[in-house]
């Protein structure tokens, strides 16, 4: 007979492993099926080993600033195999963190593939043959996603590569192209550019970050003109080769308009999005209704199939790591009988973490007024901030913005060295439904970073002291 459980979680990432320790701490009885390591994409190929990438990047920017603090290096080298070696520990750490949390809420870790029988089936296959059958009441696939590739030319590892194989270079390149100006292009192309090599991104929207309030984008690219990264927008990859001229490369033809130019590098990373891991897992079989390859699903995160439910990236919407927890946990609350709010997903901070960083939540200006609110907005910048002047970080800015109306907080953006850290704040108090004078009547310590968002709230009202 297959082993019973309460609940079983398909895929081991910040939405499945999270789903599973609250499922567990709910007292049912829970099994976790993933086919590789704990903690998914964000752990071992995304978020964590990103950020110790990014890290090691802002320490060679500051050593090259270090005149300005009045310290000075003499023959400045970088041990670059080092560099990649710490953040492959880093992510190590954080996967055995994972699998301890797992060990310790008593869930049952299954290695393998999942692949559904039925509506509470769940065959677990390794290398093709079959490792298990086990049944549970409910099942949570939280399966993740991959990097899409460019149509008409598949990554080979080498010279066309995906995030993956971007956070592992045995050597910096000195040329790389980045299709797509997201949060991932704009991280790469601040790294890369960091240790030297020639960045150009590619994006076919009118902006960086094409999700961001324009203002805030605007300086960012601004900042990455500065770090000799060439932004191109408003613009389509026409055509991509591979080329072998003097050496191995990429020929990338970019059409902006009715214009047509060519650019070539030893690199070409594509970071245009991802594609859901839905393949393979019997959907098709049970009916569960799919959207361009995501999986289609209910308030409560239940698919078309009853018992069969679904959260993270294979669903799509905001692809974010901590939205595929809250996602997780939401659903898990929901078959247990709680009766809560749904994920705010206008309350989800999204957050790029390049430098100058950019974190934002809600609306931006012109969501807000194209929803046909009249607005207050609040701005800050970082220059006239006591902190940001002591340490030497006075690029960027804090920007608020509220309804006219009732003094609500509609958006927040912020852009500066510190901003993925700084956006908590905001993100409390648009939960907590904050008004500009709530913000404003805050008192916030000297000297901080954080003082200017009550500046920013002052500002927004015409009663800001320090601007």
């Amino acid at each position: 007979m297959a082993k019973e459980f309460d609940l079983i979680v398909i895929g081991g990432g910040p939405g499945g492993y999270v789903a599973a320790i609250r499922s567990s701490q709910l007292g049912m009885s829970t099994a976790l099926v993933e086919k590789d390591r704990l903690g998914g994409v964000c752990l071992n190929w995304g978020c964590i080993p990103t950020k110790a990438l990014l890290k090691n990047a802002e320490i060679v920017n500051l050593a090259k600033r270090g005149d300005e603090y009045g310290i000075k290096f003499d023959n400045l080298s970088i041990d670059f195999p080092k560099v990649i070696a710490r953040s492959r520990k880093a992510a190590d750490r954080m996967s055995k963190g994972v699998e301890y949390l797992v060990r310790h809420n008593n869930i049952k870790h299954f290695s393998g593939t999942g692949h559904l029988i039925d509506s509470s089936t769940v065959n677990i296959t390794y290398e093709g043959k079959t490792l298990d059958t086990i049944a549970g009441k409910h099942i949570i696939l939280a399966t993740g996603g991959r990097p899409h590739p460019f149509p008409g030319l598949d990554f080979d590892g080498k010279t066309v590569i995906s995030s993956k194989e971007a956070m592992i270079p045995e050597e910096i390149p000195e040329s790389i192209i980045i299709i797509g100006g997201g949060a991932v292009g704009a991280e790469f192309a601040y790294f890369y550019a960091s240790f030297g090599s020639h960045v150009t991104i590619i994006e076919m929207l009118p902006q960086l970050l094409p999700n961001e309030d324009s203002e805030i984008s605007g300086m960012l690219s601004r900042a990455f003109k500065k770090q000799n990264i060439t932004v191109i927008t408003g613009s389509k990859v026409h055509q991509a080769n591979h080329a072998k001229w003097e050496k191995n490369g990429v020929e990338v033809k970019v059409q902006k308009g009715s214009e047509i130019d060519s650019f070539f590098a030893e690199k070409l990373l594509v970071a245009i999005g991802i594609k859901p891991n839905t393949e393979n897992l019997g959907l098709e079989e049970l009916g569960i209704e799919m959207e361009r390859g995501f999986i289609v699903v209910d308030e409560s995160y239940q698919t078309s199939v009853k018992g069969v439910y679904a959260v993270g990236d294979c669903i799509g919407g905001q692809l974010l790591a901590h939205a595929a927890s809250a996602e997780g946990i939401a659903c898990v609350e929901s078959i247990a009988g709680h009766n809560n709010e749904p994920v705010d997903y206008d309350s989800i901070p999204h957050c790029t973490y390049c430098q100058p960083q950019v974190a934002s939540i809600g609306l931006t200006e012109k969501q807000a007024k194209e929803a046909g609110y009249e607005l207050k907005i609040g701005k800050y910048p970082f220059r006239a901030n006591g902190k940001s002047v002591a340490v030497g970080e006075t690029e960027g800015m804090v920007k608020l913005i509220f309804d006219a109306a009732d003094g609500k907080l509609l958006g927040a953006h912020i852009i500066g060295s510190d901003a993925t850290e700084m956006i908590a704040e905001l993100g409390i108090a648009k939960n907590m439904k904050s008004t500009y004078l709530e913000i404003l009547k805050t008192v916030h310590a000297h000297p901080t970073l954080s003082e200017s968002i009550m500046e920013a709230a002052g500002q927004a009202y015409g009663v800001a002291i320090h601007i």
